[in-house]
C-alpha cells in the first residue's frame, strides 16, 4: 500500500505584496540562504519572521518583516 503525501513542487516566497517564485538556482537552499540571498534587494527581510502554508502545489513562504520602534 502506497501513501499519497501533499509535496509542495515549488516553493513561492511573499514579501510584502511582492511574490517570488523559486528558480532553479534556488532549489535545495534552506529558508536563511533564501533570505541571504534576496536581502540586498529587500533589506526588509534580514531578520524577517517566516510564515509557511500550502496551497495546492505550492508552498507559500511569508517573509515578515519585524516592526521596529523608532528612538
Amino acid at each position: 500500500m502506497s501513501t499519497s503525501h501533499n509535496t509542495p513542487s515549488i516553493r513561492v516566497f511573499k514579501t510584502g505584496s511582492t511574490l517570488i517564485t523559486e528558480s532553479p538556482e534556488m532549489r535545495g537552499l534552506t529558508i536563511d540562504q533564501i533570505k541571504q540571498l534576496l536581502k540586498t534587494t529587500y533589506p526588509e527581510i534580514a531578520h524577517a519572521t517566516v510564515r509557511e502554508r500550502v496551497e495546492g502545489e505550492t508552498l507559500i513562504v511569508e517573509l515578515l518583516p519585524i516592526a521596529y520602534r523608532k528612538g
